[in-house]
């Protein structure tokens, strides 16, 4: 089974949250919505209603779990029995800040990070963003699903 997580302060309000947990459920047999704790951030939503409406959200979708978590991303992964960590990206330093990430992810726990982005036109990349990433001489071939196309 293909189980990934998406981890941390959900909101349902965030463009692009649920849009990207929509396309990794085209790739991927389960996922868990990590909501992470994090005391020092103040939030708008105590972690119970979040968690409760993230639920409501996908409450017809089986293949959705709703859970939160207060440890590292990684033993959360681990935990719940995930092989993959899906992320949502924006801009090229989010890219470049989450490659890391997932190198280190994958260095220490042997779990595999997926980057999607969290734009409006999420059927494709737009060529813009394509040159942007290759100018930065990053390989993106590894991180577009291979039901995606890379359009102008």
């Amino acid at each position: 089974m293909k189980r990934a997580i998406f981890p941390g302060t959900f909101d349902p309000f965030t463009i692009g949250h649920s849009s990207i947990v929509d396309r990794a459920l085209t790739f991927m047999d389960e996922i868990v919505i990590g909501i992470g704790i994090n005391e020092n951030k103040n939030s708008y939503f105590p972690i119970e209603k979040r968690v409760e409406m993230v639920q409501e959200l996908y409450k017809d979708e089986p293949r959705i779990k709703v859970m939160s978590y207060n440890c590292l991303t990684i033993d959360f992964a681990q935990q719940v029995n995930a092989k993959f960590i899906v992320r949502g990206i924006r801009t090229v330093k989010d890219f470049e800040y989450e490659e890391t990430i997932a190198d280190i992810n994958r260095k220490l726990a042997g779990i595999e990070t997926i980057l999607l982005f969290t734009e409006p036109e999420l059927t494709c990349i737009s060529s813009t963003i394509v040159r942007e990433l290759l100018s930065y001489k990053k390989d993106i071939s590894r991180f577009i699903p291979k039901g995606l196309k890379i359009t102008d």
